[in-house]
């Protein structure tokens, strides 16, 4: 929701002033709109009019059109906002129930798979950068994020500047990619594209950061051109990145820390793709006597 793009009536703007107080992001702000406008739409008036049985029919409605379990969550997450914050009604969600969300493994690239991944990235800065999300465990928006200032050198770290929980954290830095961070320095600053204190990853105005939209067309293209045949996105390289340490018997914990999971049930996922470790576990069949 934009109010420069649309009329904004009284009872969105006290919902946009509760989302600003509580300072939420902008991209959380535009899903709880999204969710409100939707509930709006199916009932064809007023969302505050709602009942405790037309959120119910809402949610079948949802339902039956297929919605996903993640978008109906989200969809649900926005309406306990507006009735709970804003109306101060938290009665009327009686009838909404969160979904299971199926759990489903990660896609992850052999050692080899990204290598090929990363050699047929052609753009330097796309190569770049998708060695940083390899090499430290960026997630894309973090990638985009980093200024030139935030490599420390000396103490081989990656700064990670509000990163998703709005926290600051350190990422390894190893010598591979350092060096890679310095030759791709030495061509933007030859370009003209590395302002003082300015992008590590500046956009075609180097005033603005490379998107994530940008780095997602250049692994696809870098995947195609790999000839790697499964779902690749920019997450997959920080798929990737965990589930090797665990193979190189990095303790999970330190893993956790490294990736900037809150909990540790969010890095044990990575137990499940590591098949280097499961290669490593004796099956009891091998240990049976003979008959």
């Amino acid at each position: 929701m934009n109010p420069s793009t649309a009329a904004v009536t009284p009872l969105r703007q006290r919902m946009l002033d509760d989302m600003r107080l509580r300072k939420l992001e902008d991209k959380t702000q535009s899903s709880y709109i999204r969710a409100v406008r939707k509930l709006a739409g199916f009932l064809r008036r007023s969302p505050d009019t709602a009942t405790v049985e037309d959120l119910r029919r809402f949610q079948l409605h949802l339902v039956d059109q297929g919605t996903s379990p993640i978008t109906l969550n989200a969809t649900i997450t926005g309406l306990k906002f507006f009735f709970e914050v804003t109306l101060e009604r938290a009665d009327l969600m009686a009838r909404m129930q969160s979904v299971r969300v199926p759990q489903k493994l990660p896609v992850v690239l052999s050692p080899q798979e990204v290598a090929r991944l990363i050699a047929a990235t052609a753009n330097l800065k796309h190569q770049t950068a998708l060695s940083v999300a390899y090499g430290a465990g960026l997630r894309a928006s973090e990638v985009i994020a980093l200024k030139v200032g935030d490599i420390d050198s000396q103490r081989m770290t990656l700064r990670v500047e509000q990163g998703k929980g709005r926290k600051d954290r350190y990422a390894m830095l190893a010598p591979v990619l350092l060096q890679r961070l310095r030759a791709w320095w030495r061509v933007g600053h030859a370009q003209g594209k590395m302002l003082p204190g300015g992008w590590l990853f500046p956009g075609l105005d180097p005033v603005q950061p490379l998107t994530t939209r940008q780095l997602n067309r250049a692994i696809h293209a870098a995947a195609q051109d790999a000839k790697i045949d499964k779902r690749v996105s920019m997450h997959t390289l920080r798929h990737s990145f965990a589930t090797h340490l665990l193979e190189q018997k990095v303790d999970i914990r330190v893993i956790q820390v490294l990736l900037g999971h809150k909990k540790l049930e969010t890095t044990s996922m990575y137990t499940h793709v590591a098949t280097e470790v499961l290669r490593e576990v004796i099956s009891p069949l091998e240990s049976l006597p003979a008959p």
